[in-house]
């Protein structure tokens, strides 16, 4: 994937039934700030330690100048969920370590809100997302990972058709410790044997 071949951030927009997923922008920073701020102990058991200043306006600035450059770059495409009739933000989602041919590939994390769990919103936007990146990006195979315990999470990816892979042993930090993840896998339909 190169940078020429990336949609333009500022112009893309992922529509679907209840959800408009979009690039991140540093209005958003109070509104991110208060939602993350708000489902931190629902999301901290299953996110990398955060830094000291979480939710700070220097963490939100870092943050976004990592983002833009993976945009510029072409490897990793960060996203915020909102809710379409009222704009409300929901979540966010990335497609990262975006690799172009033969791979043609890219990994997807998520995360939502604590009052917006358990209403289809993130099942909602990961169908949008993968739609989304076979044509614009082209991608013939879409990554993620979950704990183990992670049941939610695993039922959103299997929903939109993501296969159970495998088990890797201390694949990544959460919570302060290298934690085994259970990985899964989704093809672009009409391609692989």
């Amino acid at each position: 994937m190169s940078a020429r071949t990336l949609p333009a951030k500022r112009d893309t927009l992922i529509v679907s039934a209840r959800c408009v997923i979009e690039a991140p922008r540093k209005s958003d920073f109070a509104e991110w700030a208060a939602l993350r701020e708000a489902s931190r102990a629902h999301l901290e058991p299953w996110e990398p330690t955060w830094p000291r200043d979480a939710h700070s306006k220097s963490d939100f600035n870092r943050r976004l100048r990592a983002w833009d450059e993976g945009w510029r770059t072409g490897q990793a495409l960060i996203f915020f969920i909102r809710r379409q009739n009222d704009r409300a933000l929901l979540g966010g989602l990335s497609l990262t370590q975006i690799r172009g041919w033969p791979s043609s590939s890219g990994t997807l994390g998520y995360w939502l809100g604590a009052s917006h769990e358990g209403k289809g919103y993130m099942r909602e936007a990961v169908a949008a997302v993968c739609d989304w990146s076979w044509g614009a990006l082209g991608l013939s195979r879409i990554e993620a990972a979950t704990l183990e315990a992670n049941d939610r999470s695993q039922e959103v990816l299997l929903a939109n058709g993501f296969a159970r892979e495998g088990l890797a042993k201390a694949y990544i930090e959460i919570a302060g410790v290298y934690q085994d993840h259970v990985l899964f896998g989704l093809v672009r339909p009409g391609r692989g044997a």
